[in-house]
């Protein structure tokens, strides 16, 4: 296959974020890209414009909220969207995954969980429990399985500015980071931290916190994990901060990652 580069971008409203994604597309080559929250129905989901640019989809949305898209220079040998374990809610328009040969991606748009008070926030948690048992059935950990997205937590110190304010923060309170090294424990390397060890490193600056960007105040949220015998063949992986400085941008960016495969 040769180097296979996956990316990940919380779009935050995919028909709003359609010129930033042309001008990085333009100068960016991606085999997997990986949306979340586009925030569009499927029967308003703007596939035209990916197609053009040679792009195969798979989506599932609904609106105003949620929804999750890969676009993929190859077609999909299979692909399927939501949790798949009969609980509710199911999580289609938070799951999508695809299957290239012996390559699996899982594309995942993990609830924020609001407050810890609020009971979304076991909702969030249970969310990742049942995470854990998706990627079991995709071949976690002995497949090429790369599970990536906006996974909603900052797992270390490292990943959020001020991590001294943010200990009862939904993405930084200890039960979620737990669970994320649980989920990792299954057998997931954070692909990133594997290339980009050190501080500063973010995807999400907050549209609520004044120049955010350029005082570099943010968080890592949005990841790629993989299996050993997938992050063993990573080349590469960083966020490209350029497109949240653009006009009008999402307030993630998007994170990359390249696989010798």
């Amino acid at each position: 296959m040769g180097n296979f580069k996956i990316a990940t971008f919380n779009v935050n409203s995919v028909r709003s974020r359609l010129p930033i994604l042309e001008r990085w597309l333009a100068g960016n080559r991606v085999d997997c890209l990986c949306l979340q929250e586009t925030k569009v129905e499927d029967g308003s989901f703007p596939a035209s414009f990916f197609e053009d640019l040679g792009f195969h989809l798979c989506f599932s949305g609904e609106k105003s909220y949620n929804g999750v898209a890969i676009a993929s220079t190859v077609p999909p040998d299979e692909h399927g969207f939501g949790l798949g374990d009969g609980e509710e809610p199911s999580g289609k328009t938070r799951i999508a995954w695809c299957r290239f040969g012996e390559l699996r991606v899982v594309n995942a748009y993990v609830p924020q969980g609001k407050t810890i008070d609020n009971p979304d926030y076991p909702m969030k948690l249970r969310f990742f429990r049942r995470l854990e048992e998706l990627l079991r059935s995709k071949g976690v950990p002995g497949e090429q399985v790369a599970l990536v997205g906006d996974l909603n937590v900052a797992p270390t110190e490292i990943d959020v500015t001020h991590p001294e304010n943010k200990k009862n923060h939904v993405c930084y309170h200890e039960d979620v980071r737990k669970a994320f090294w649980s989920l990792c424990s299954l057998g997931l390397v954070d692909v990133f931290r594997k290339h980009r060890p050190g501080e500063g490193e973010y995807s999400f600056w907050d549209y609520r916190v004044p120049n955010s960007l350029e005082r570099n105040i943010g968080w890592r949220i949005d990841h790629i994990l993989a299996t050993a015998p997938l992050a063993e063949r990573s080349v590469d992986s960083y966020a490209d901060r350029e497109p949240r400085a653009w006009e009008r941008p999402s307030d993630h960016t998007v994170v990359v990652a390249e696989f010798r495969l």
